[in-house]
């Protein structure tokens, strides 16, 4: 089992290092945007669309991470005042609520972005690009945030 919670965990950690770089393409390209704009009054004419693709990609990249390095909101009014033993019965439950909806979450993403392939559908900006290859990092990520639950839950049974 440490072996699978190991493998997640370099999984998450692979996804973060994707979204950081994924940022720093996305600073890189409104910069040049602004640059060309600036100096040569001229335009990308895709920065702002693929701006934005970046950034969904860079946040379903880096959401396992998060999650294995303690980074989502927490509220422990509650917890911090139990044993320890009642802790982790409750982290463990609240994970498998957390999977009931990822797994909701996952179905809907690859519903959205098999809708999008299916019907062929392109962004309405001059790129025309098909968005179901913008899409895709969606379910990607949900798993990689599936996957880093599950190994939480591993760890904490272990304890």
């Amino acid at each position: 089992m440490n072996t699978l919670s190991n493998f997640i965990d370099k999984l998450s950690k692979g996804g973060a290092y994707l979204s950081g770089l994924l940022l720093v393409g996305l600073v890189g390209m409104i910069l040049t945007e602004i640059f060309l704009r600036f100096f040569f009054d001229k335009s990308t004419m895709i920065a702002d669309e693929y701006s934005g693709y970046l950034y969904l990609a860079s946040i379903f990249l880096g959401l396992a991470y998060t999650f294995v390095q303690g980074g989502h909101i927490r509220i422990n009014i509650v917890t911090s005042k139990l044993s320890k033993g009642s802790n982790t019965f409750i982290d463990i439950i609240a994970s498998f609520v957390t999977l009931a909806v990822l797994f909701f979450i996952l179905y809907r993403t690859i519903l959205f972005t098999y809708d999008s392939y299916e019907f062929e559908m392109l962004s309405e900006a001059v790129s025309e690009t098909p968005l179901y290859l913008t899409q895709i990092v969606m379910p990607i990520g949900i798993i990689l945030f599936i996957l880093a639950v599950i190994s939480f839950i591993i760890k904490k049974v272990q304890k």
